[in-house]
């Protein structure tokens, strides 16, 4: 096994870029809410002052900027063979392939070679400034945008898996983790989302799609366990208006308890970053 975050003896040369940590969140198979932790890290990261830069990397279903609320944005090229990100704040960049796209619903039909390629663009020829954090988010497996990202991206700090409590999520997350691991990424824990609902009429958590599956993923697959993230209808209603659910706003807050909770699991992931670094 390589060194996490080295490349392999005969892959592709990695991208220069100034980034300190690059963080790859994963999952197994899709819908099990990937995109919206990363989104919330990023915000979680840029509003401690750290300059991060967040690179959708699902380049047929792009859904970051939806998340954020950028998604009439566009990507400008202002000088040759380099290209803005969108700043969603200060401290917060962001590069999405649904930038790029003439219409909101047109779809990418791309073969590998030019995702691998528009990666490495992505990459190289992004003025991503100086970052503290590149925090990335790839579709769902094990494919050819994972593969590629783990290849060329510097000082990667490891990867992220998350997963939803039920056994077929469960059985996926185990090929993410075993894939990050045989490339020789270090894998820095599980996030279990959708963990239970809160019946907002009696009080009585219902598991929607169980509990405690991606815990105990963790113990045995010998990875740490970031915590676990409630199924709440707050956070879908932030994710549509374009608010990330992390943000402080009406409903979300110290008062509620799902973003106490959402919190923690941001907290752990922070530490677990800096400790990977």
């Amino acid at each position: 096994m390589d060194e996490p975050g080295k490349a392999p003896p005969h892959g592709p040369q990695r991208v220069a870029m100034a980034v300190r940590h690059v963080i790859l969140i994963l999952s197994g198979k899709g819908g099990v809410g990937k995109s919206t932790v990363a989104a919330n890290l990023a915000i979680a990261l840029a509003n401690r002052g750290h300059p991060t830069g967040l690179l959708d990397l699902d380049i047929h279903g792009p859904d970051i900027p939806k998340l954020l609320g950028v998604e009439e944005k566009h990507l400008l090229s202002y000088r040759k063979n380099t290209i803005e990100p969108v700043k969603v704040t200060d401290t917060l960049s962001v590069v999405s392939m649904a930038f790029l796209l003439p219409e909101k619903t047109s779809p990418v039909i791309w073969r590998g070679p030019m995702k691998m390629g528009v990666i490495r663009q992505f990459l190289e020829e992004v003025h991503w400034g100086s970052l503290d954090y590149l925090v990335v988010d790839l579709p769902p497996g094990t494919g050819d945008e994972a593969l590629t990202i783990a290849q060329i991206a510097p000082n990667i700090a490891g990867a992220v898996v998350v997963t939803t409590p039920q056994a077929v999520a469960i059985l996926d997350i185990s090929k993410a983790v075993r894939f990050a691991q045989e490339i020789g990424l270090r894998v820095m824990g599980i996030i279990e989302n959708m963990s239970g609902l809160v019946c907002p009429h009696c009080g009585k958590e219902i598991e929607v799609f169980g509990s405690g599956g991606g815990e105990q993923a963790a113990r045995d697959l010998g990875v740490p366990f970031l915590g676990s993230i409630p199924l709440d209808p707050m956070m879908r209603k932030a994710g549509d208006v374009g608010r990330p659910f992390i943000l402080r706003g009406p409903g979300t807050g110290p008062e509620n308890p799902t973003w106490r909770q959402v919190d923690r699991v941001m907290e752990n992931l922070i530490a677990a970053i800096e400790k990977a670094a």
